[in-house]
């Protein structure tokens, strides 16, 4: 490194430097008058790096200071064990303690040495009611050395350690953007170092900060190129980095802030934990210390200072997003409620209940609050009746952990209890497994149809509704405070929770968003590789007579006919599992699975079966689980399902058995959409229209992080990109861009499909010199086609059933992936797209049975066609600036009037716009005709300077002149078009539309 950039280093770690002693000391000795400096007057002290003792790493002068200060009788008692040996021998057992403890159970805690027991720190008292305490507390000694030369073994230093009472509790390496190094830089270096030194082993020192003039990142883990840094940022415009600081650095916070007397020593001494964890995949135990988050500090710092100030009778909203650490925000925000006393010294709150929505999550969040207790016993679960509930409120135990069944009896309860004051802190204010608690509570339901099966499980009984509706029962406690966390709060719970401003509006009192979650790493962004399908089916009438029905009616219960019948349940199912084995199961190293979110908890039952079937008869080594709350009868059969019956063990294993490797689906209804973290899901394949709220919390199912995850992916067959842009808006603040699948999948298919030998590669050469040969006629060229192709079929028909169903599968299944493959990604292979032309015409030679379900009116109508058509990946782009708006009561109105069509205008209604009267073929045309009055260079820059009607008028001739075009590659389509005045004006009405859209958005430039 050269001397100016030594120069700006050393220049940051002065100001440093001079930040935290700018209240105390800057000598660069420490008296052993310390101690009897005012406590308002104590900064850090700066040592001289040689006070540091690398082999017993410690500041030596300062830890025996600190103890004949504070602990002087008991210093004494030891001198009469150890005699002249008492420093020696004392401090390397503290070094040996420290080795094997780590650093802040050592200071939490207490060292004992034959008989003598000592404090190496004092951390301020929850109340000012024992003054010997609070006067120990003041004699806390920290200090800061720079260039710190750490190892015995090399000459290498730190830039920075920190001290408390002699006992290194933090390093940091800095970097200064005008050396031409950052953040990363520091972070290398950290990777770069020995983690075998002492002082770098696990929990020596707490924590280790990398930062330059603009970033904050901390490890509490030194382990080679292993190392995971966690930004400590405060992030800015609701995303990831530091606001600009007029008064100076960016990162200076850290210094200013963090690091000062009061705040580091509460961090040292409430908010760093060790835990210990099973690993789901190795079986494990892993242990790891868990040091804050910026958004974690400062949300549980604010609301402990607000909560001491204006005491009980409250509201806090806490909008944090996934990925935020919420349970052990909560454990530390729980802790620091139940010690906490005002200015007075008085308790603020008699007890803290804690009310989560799912029994699984009330286990976890209940395991972490105890693993933060210091004091045993202080942490209690009610799980039994309303009594244990009563004795436990009544008895004053000081932290609650309980379950949303409860929140009733807990409302009218502390009501009751009027000398005492109580924090209730809710646990995700929006969510639930959504109508499951309702449903729990109801007689088995048994379904007549369809449609009240889907209208059934729309009832959304959240746990948001459940409080709302409680506490619009009950009212607000007076005397109690309500912290509601949540990741995608409602319009009400703004209002029930959240903090009004001048300007009349509703915000959370802390927030930590999506967008900064997604920035900084901690989730994935789910509509990175967003993908929207369309299904296309005909309807045809099998009846002579044309009788009446209610068209809405009608029109509902034929389209739920053609989603449920076999090939819509079943072609689904196959393209989900064909997808899924092709494109998902190699992802994160293999491990992958897969979400199939339904409609409805019949259509759960109907895709549970079609996937076993699939799984089965295509061999795939794989099972579908199904998730869905009560019981479920059949109308068409009359058989009765269950979660249970279906996946062959206890509803309550569920989520467990989904984390075997062997079990890859989920189908879910409603159950597993909200509150389900595993990060092994990769991709979701959506048939239910998803709307606002729901939409966010079901997508977000996939955006957990895993090593070896890289991503996630949406498949969709319900809802429009633009619904999902919309239901994204209020929570998420981000550009999303994306696209991208593994192309090489096809030349598998392509082999697999030669293999069955029933053509070969010259017969597709040859057909396809046919199909681009511009010199025939489109009469002539058909015929041609056919004649090529029929001996392919008869070779089909001769093959046995298994072979031609493996077949048609594979090509079916190539089609559909070059479709997507090419849209998605730039992709060019001249076999591969001949391939594709010879399959895609190839499979309408191929035959399909069908088969029907009719009844009553299902019995007059048949499914003709059904086709799952790639849509294309969406490029959604998010303000993130839309906001909530208050519910509004719809009031009472009429239902409207009935009106009757004849069956054969209602199936041909359905058809126009489900239809497949244009085929597979006439699609590609058009989207080519699309492409070429794209092209058109006059057209574009007329965009530019002209006003819409003006483009339109510039558009018929290139129109036109496109359509004409299409005489030579499609006669058939041509004909159709030109020969149905309306389906022509329909056609360019729809495509001008389209191409005033693109051009508008990209625009001179030709979009690709």
């Amino acid at each position: 490194m050269n001397r100016s950039a030594v120069h700006l280093e050393s220049t940051l770690e002065s100001a440093i430097v001079r930040s935290m002693a700018k209240n105390g000391l800057v000598s660069r000795e420490a008296p052993f008058g310390y101690g009897r400096i005012p406590a308002e007057d104590r900064g850090y002290i700066e040592r001289r790096a040689n006070k540091y003792d690398a082999r017993l790493r410690l500041d030596t002068e300062l830890v025996i200071q600190f103890l004949q200060t504070t602990q002087a009788k008991e210093w004494e008692k030891l001198e009469q064990v150890h005699g002249e040996q008492r420093e020696e021998r004392f401090l390397k057992r503290l070094a040996d303690e420290l080795d094997r403890r780590g650093a802040i159970d050592v200071l939490r805690g207490t060292v004992k040495d034959h008989g003598c027991t000592f404090r190496l720190a004092y951390f301020a008292p929850a109340s000012g009611l024992n003054p010997e305490h609070a006067k120990l507390y003041s004699h806390n000694i920290l200090s800061v050395m720079r260039q710190v030369a750490f190892s015995e073994k090399t000459e290498e230093t730190l830039d920075l350690v920190l001290f408390l009472n002699g006992i290194p509790v933090a390093t940091a390496e800095l970097k200064h953007h005008l050396t031409g190094q950052n953040v990363q830089d520091a972070m290398k270096q950290y990777r770069r170092r020995d983690p075998g030194e002492p002082l770098f082993a696990f929990l020596r020192v707490p924590a280790h900060f990398a930062l330059d003039n603009d970033l904050v990142y901390v490890t509490t883990k030194l382990n080679g190129k292993a190392t995971e840094f966690l930004p400590f940022n405060k992030g800015v415009d609701d995303g990831a980095g530091n606001p600009a600081n007029p008064e100076g650095f960016k990162s200076a916070y850290l210094w200013e802030d963090i690091w000062t007397r009061d705040v580091w020593l509460d961090v040292l001494g409430h908010f760093i934990n060790t835990e210990k964890r099973r690993d789901v995949e190795t079986g494990k135990i892993v242990e790891r210390q868990v040091f804050p988050r910026y958004h974690q500090l400062d949300a549980v710092r604010r609301l402990v200072a607000d909560a001491r100030q204006n005491g009980a009778g409250q509201r806090y909203l806490i909008q944090h997003s996934a990925g935020s650490g919420k349970s052990n925000t909560i454990a530390w925000l729980v802790h620091r409620l139940a010690e906490l006393h005002d200015a007075r010294d008085e308790r603020v709150f008699d007890t803290v209940i804690v009310v989560t929505d799912r029994r699984v999550l009330d286990r976890q969040l209940r395991a972490t609050i105890k693993g933060f207790e210091r004091v045993a016993g202080v942490v209690v679960g009610v799980t039994q009746g309303s009594q244990e509930l009563r004795q436990a409120l009544e008895s004053g135990k000081q932290i609650i952990v309980t379950t949303i069944q409860k929140f009733p009896y807990i409302a009218s309860e502390i009501g009751e209890l009027t000398q005492k004051r109580f924090a209730i802190v809710i646990d995700e204010a929006h969510s639930g497994q959504s109508g499951e608690t309702q449903r729990a509570l109801s007689a088995v339901l048994n379904v007549k149809s369809l449609e009240e099966a889907e209208a059934e499980d729309e009832v959304d009984a959240s746990l948001e509704d459940e409080i709302l509706e409680t506490l619009r029962r009950t009212g607000m406690a007076k005397n109690a405070s309500y912290f509601a966390f949540t990741a995608t709060p409602k319009a009400r719970t703004l209002e029930m929770f959240g903090i009004r401003d001048a300007d009349g509006r509703f915000q959370p009192f802390s927030l930590y968003t999506m967008r900064q979650a997604i920035e900084e790493g901690f989730i994935l962004d789910v509509l990175a590789n967003y993908t929207t399908f369309k299904v296309y089916f005909n309807l045809r009438k099998k009846i002579e007579e044309d009788p009446k029905y209610d068209r809405k009616q009608a029109i509902g219960l034929m389209l739920r006919y053609a989603d449920l019948e076999e090939h819509g349940i079943l072609r689904k199912a196959q393209f989900m599992a064909r997808h899924f084995c092709e494109c998902v199961r190699s992802q994160i190293g293999g491990k992958a699975k897969a979400m199939v979110v339904t409609r409805s908890r019949l259509h759960a039952v109907r895709y549970k079966q079609a996937f076993d079937q699939v799984l089965q008869e295509e061999k795939l080594g794989i099972k579908a689980l199904v998730a869905f709350s009560g019981t479920v009868r059949d109308p068409e059969t009359g058989l009765e399902y269950t979660e249970p019956g279906m996946n062959g063990f206890p509803e309550s294993q569920t989520a467990a058995e989904f984390e075997l490797p062997e079990n890859r689906f989920l189908i879910v209804a409603e159950k597993f959409q909200t509150g389900f973290d595993q990060p092994l899901l990769h991709t979701m394949y959506v048939d239910k229209t998803l709307t606002g709220l729901n939409a966010v919390q079901t997508l977000s199912r996939l955006n957990r992080t895993h090593p070896e995850k890289d991503g996630c992916f949406v498949l969709d067959f319900a809802n429009e990109a633009e619904a999902i842009q919309e239901a994204f808006e209020p929570y998420y603040r981000a550009t999303i861009l994306s696209e991208g699948t593994d192309p090489n999948r096809l030349y598998d298919l392509e082999r697999e499909i030669l293999d069955f030998e029933l053509f070969d590669e010259q017969e597709v050469t040859q057909f396809c010199s046919v199909l681009y040969d511009k010199g025939k006629t489109a009469e002539r060229k058909l015929a041609e086609l056919h004649s090529l192709l029929d001996p392919v079929r008869e070779r089909y028909l001769g093959e046995s059933e298994e072979r031609r169903s493996e077949f048609k599968r594979h090509v079916e299944h190539f089609v559909r992936l070059y479709a997507f493959v090419s849209q998605i990604i730039s992709f060019s292979d001249v076999g591969l797209e001949k391939l594709y032309q010879y399959c895609r015409l190839l499979r309408g030679k191929l035959p399909l049975t069908r088969q029907s379900r009719p009844a009553e009116l299902l019995q007059q109508i048949q499914l003709d066609a059904y086709r799952v058509v790639k849509r294309g990946v969406h490029h959604l782009s998010l303000s993130g600036e839309e906001e909530l708006r208050p519910p509004e009561d719809s009031g009472s109105s009429s239902p409207p009037e009935s009106e009757e069509e004849f069956l054969s205008a209602l199936v041909r209604e359905i058809n126009a716009a489900f239809g497949t009267d244009f085929d597979e073929g006439d699609r590609v045309m058009l989207a080519e005709v699309e492409r070429r009055v794209l092209s058109d260079e006059g057209l574009r820059n007329a965009v530019l300077s002209n006003r819409k009607e003006a483009v339109r008028l510039l558009f018929a001739p290139v129109f036109d002149r496109a359509l004409t075009e299409l005489i030579d590659d499609n006669l058939d389509l041509y004909k159709k078009i030109v020969e149905n005045e309306r389906l022509q004006s329909d056609l360019k009405q729809a495509l001008f539309e389209s191409v005033y859209k693109k051009l508008v958005r990209y625009g001179s430039e030709e979009p690709s």
